[in-house]
């Protein structure tokens, strides 16, 4: 008894010993400043570390390095070291006796600390987290959403565990209350869940967003990269995110900036206030990026927005650094020259010598990408193109993966003098059951310009290649006349456009819209008002379902989305059976709604309303208003040039219109100078067809001083030919009325335009407008008049003109196909015979 005793006091007492040990080595541990600190404990204490110890020290590793700028972390460093060797080796075998969530932070702090994703540790670690959850042992959601992000980060997207997870979140979706942790599982599940599934996370997500005051801009980049994985384009959640990071202006630095800006890109989405806010963050911050990956990501974001003085100083510098740039760099470079249109022969040429080392670093995406960049930015590397097209020549042989076939098919046909090989038809021949319409687009642009360009020089080269042509088309109408559901196909139609699509299949592609048209929701109006605007289809049927839907469901679609609805229907100058309906509810929804707009976006809105005939007062006076005018021109600065240019002629004509239509508004003419600065850059407009009719109308109306060609009206509308008539339908002599007769070879700029505008004509004389309307001017395969145009006619006739349109289905048919059915049919329309 007394032996038993003594046994089991030497027990207690040892067993004390070594908790009140374990627990200073824990605190030494929880301590530590450095890493040197954490290696040194463990190597003296190897034999006596317990799960806890090892779980601890391998966290406190990578807590440490987290503390540190990313340029001066030493992962590498810890991991060759050789206690850490050591914790690793005692983890592994611990594993299964760690806590639950123990497990899941070594995971995350060996991931974060590089450790290779086939480590044997983290294989281990990951398969004890995966057997818990199926023993249905439940972690905490904290730490549920750090082992969903350990397997987002080892790439195992579509791994069982992530299926565990993802049915954990969907049972518990409603308990999540944390915005931090519903971003992170979103964006780590969002490969295996269904539609319904992501409608309920994002429903949670914009409830999460609207509840919380602050939220980390790191959050909402997690939000946006959730809607990139699942290519989903939702504004309302976006617009979010940006005000987030608005909110958030002073703690983004370059990485984050960049990749905001990619996400956007990738959304579709863009915001003015926020590229303003980041063009003046790194101009303040200029000369901070002095490494090549800090650089290169300025270079790509600021480039874009910047002045000429800025972008000179980033080229300069691009220059110099060229050579230390890494290959996905250069892309980054290259891809930033074409969006700034940057012209700068001195840094193409460096970007290009810098190029021949790294051209076996790319794949074939990249490749491809890198090609379309040189071609569009004009490079004169005969070499380097010749050493591109052998590598993509190479992948074409060896791939098999439809989308990149066509990828590498459509960027070949860029090449200058390419010879195409009889191979190639066999490899696109080879894919086409697999693809895509976006896919037999490119293939089939390809092949169609090669065989006009005569490219094909081989024996039955052209015989083969429209073999090939005529396989196409059958698979784009097998694959249409397949089509059961509108959204797959819609969303299939995104990228598809011009080219051999146009000419083949649109037609075909809006009958199986129509025979979908049962499926015309209030979720996907959008993407299909997106597509007839691109392929200029007047198709009432579809236009009267849009426009029903979109009454009936007006509070659930965004303004943005209304105002590319109404862009439809402005554009196509279209009348749905209940139209002032459909229009003042969609105006009423905009104008009350006019915070959701930005400035330049404002005034698109206010051009589309105009050229459909409408003018809320509201927007109107809100457009017209000094503060808002400064403003869009600080917006303007950091666009894009094409935006830029695209919303100057849209404020202009928007201001004539009102000028026009609503004189009640004294809103005052202000284009001027833009105008005379536009016509003055422009080239001559005197063409073949405007000197053969112009010939023919000095020989209807008796001389060349009666008809006027390439004509400026008040408000810079130009027309083809004016003539003036009197009240007995004969022609006035211009010389008579003391008006200039312009030159033939083009347009004069005059400073009396407005004033001869409003000199009294002769009792009872009738200016007359002659135009001819092109293609453009109607709807594709339709004689319906665009809305464009049909402004114009109005707006003339309050000029006081009679308009004349001569439609090109008129003037270019078999009756009027020689040149004296031309001149009586021009008489019958300058004097009104019917």
């Amino acid at each position: 008894m007394l032996c038993l005793r003594q046994v089991c006091l030497f027990t207690l007492r040892h067993y004390q010993a070594r908790t009140l040990s374990s627990d200073l080595l824990l605190s030494q541990i929880n301590s530590c400043t450095h890493e040197d600190e954490v290696f040194s404990l463990v190597g003296r204490n190897k034999a006596r570390l317990s799960e806890k110890h090892v779980g601890i020290a391998l966290n406190m590793l990578w807590q440490l390095q987290k503390k540190r700028p990313l340029l001066l972390r030493t992962s590498d460093y810890i991991r060759n070291h050789s206690q850490f060797l050591t914790l690793c080796v005692l983890a592994e075998n611990k594993v299964e006796h760690m806590e639950d969530e123990a497990v899941v932070d070594t995971l995350y702090s060996i991931l974060r600390l590089n450790v290779e994703d086939h480590d044997s540790l983290a294989e281990v670690l990951v398969t004890e987290a995966w057997k818990r959850l199926e023993r249905q042992v439940l972690l905490s959601l904290p730490a549920l959403s750090k082992f969903a992000l350990c397997l987002h980060k080892q790439r195992r997207h579509f791994s069982p565990a992530i299926g565990q997870v993802a049915h954990i979140v969907d049972v518990k979706l409603d308990s999540i209350e944390d915005i931090r942790i519903l971003s992170v599982l979103m964006i780590s599940i969002s490969d295996v869940i269904s539609q319904s599934f992501q409608d309920r996370l994002l429903h949670k997500a914009e409830q999460l967003l609207e509840e919380k005051n602050e939220v980390h801009f790191n959050y909402a980049k997690r939000i946006l990269q959730f809607l990139q994985n699942v290519k989903l384009r939702y504004h309302p959640l976006v617009e979010k995110c940006n005000n987030i990071f608005l909110k958030s202006a002073s703690r983004l630095d370059i990485h984050n900036i960049s990749l905001i800006f990619g996400l956007y890109e990738q959304l579709g989405f863009d915001s003015a206030e926020f590229r303003l806010v980041a063009k003046q963050l790194l101009s303040e911050t200029i000369d901070d990026y002095y490494d090549p990956e800090t650089f290169s990501k300025l270079f790509f974001t600021l480039g874009p927005m910047a002045g000429s003085k800025v972008r000179e100083r980033l080229v300069v510098t691009a220059v110099h650094m060229a050579e230390e740039f890494s290959s996905h760099q250069v892309l980054v470079i290259l891809k930033a020259m074409q969006k700034m249109k940057c012209r700068s022969s001195h840094l193409l040429k460096k970007m290009a010598s810098v190029l021949h080392k790294h051209l076996d670093n790319y794949h074939v995406l990249q490749l491809v990408k890198l090609t379309q960049y040189l071609v569009v930015l004009h490079c004169h590397d005969l070499e380097l193109f010749a050493k591109l097209k052998m590598l993509l020549l190479g992948f074409l042989k060896s791939n098999v993966i439809p989308a990149d076939t066509a990828a590498i098919i459509r960027v070949l046909a860029m090449l200058p003098s390419l010879q195409v090989e009889e191979e190639m038809i066999n490899k696109a021949a080879a894919v086409l059951p697999q693809c895509r319409l976006h896919h037999l687009n490119c293939i089939a642009t390809a092949f169609v310009k090669w065989n006009h360009h005569d490219q094909l020089q081989w024996q039955n080269g052209s015989e083969l290649c429209g073999n090939l042509l005529q396989k196409l088309n059958d698979y784009g109408f097998q694959r249409l006349r397949k089509a059961d559901n509108l959204n797959h196909l819609l969303e299939e139609l995104t990228h598809v456009n011009g080219g051999w699509f146009e000419e083949v299949l649109s037609e075909e592609t809006v009958a199986v819209c129509q025979r979908l048209a049962d499926q015309i929701t209030w979720a996907n109006v959008l993407p299909l008002s997106f597509f007839l605007v691109r392929t200029n289809h007047h198709c009432p049927a579809l236009l009267d379902k849009i426009a029903s839907v979109t009454v009936e469901h007006r509070d659930k679609i965004h303004p943005f989305e209304i105002y590319f609805i109404l862009f439809l229907f402005s554009a196509l100058n279209y009348d749905p059976p209940a139209n002032e309906e459909f229009f003042e509810s969609c105006i009423r929804c905009l104008t009350s709604n006019l915070s959701f707009f930005e400035t330049h976006h404002l005034v698109l809105l206010g051009h589309v309303l105009a050229v459909a005939g409408y003018f809320p007062p509201v927007l109107i006076k809100r457009i017209f208003n000094v503060s808002f005018l400064s403003k869009l021109d600080a917006e303007l600065e950091v666009l894009p040039e094409t935006v830029k240019q695209k919303v100057r002629l849209h404020l202009m004509k928007l201001n004539r219109a009102v000028c026009l239509e609503c004189p009640e508004l004294h809103i005052p003419w202000f284009h001027e100078r833009y105008c005379q600065r536009v016509f003055c850059n422009s080239s001559s407009r005197i063409n073949p067809l405007r000197q053969h009719v112009h010939r023919m109308l000095t020989e209807i109306l008796g001389g060349s001083n009666y008809t006027r060609i390439s004509v400026l009206t008040p408000y810079y509308y130009e027309i083809d030919f004016e003539c003036i008539l009197d009240e007995n339908k004969k022609p006035l002599s211009y010389m008579a009325q003391n008006i200039p007769l312009d030159d033939v070879h083009g347009i004069h700029l005059r400073h009396d335009i407005k004033d001869e505008g409003r000199k009294a004509l002769p009792p009872g004389a009738q200016k007359i407008a002659l135009e001819f309307l092109d293609s453009k001017a109607f709807s594709k395969n339709s004689r319906h008049l665009k809305g464009e145009p049909a402004v114009k006619k109005r707006h003339l006739e309050m000029l006081g003109y009679r308009v004349v349109q001569i439609p090109h289905f008129e003037w270019n048919s078999m009756v009027l196909s020689g040149k004296g059915e031309q001149l009586e049919y021009l008489r019958r329309h300058l004097y009104g015979i019917q």
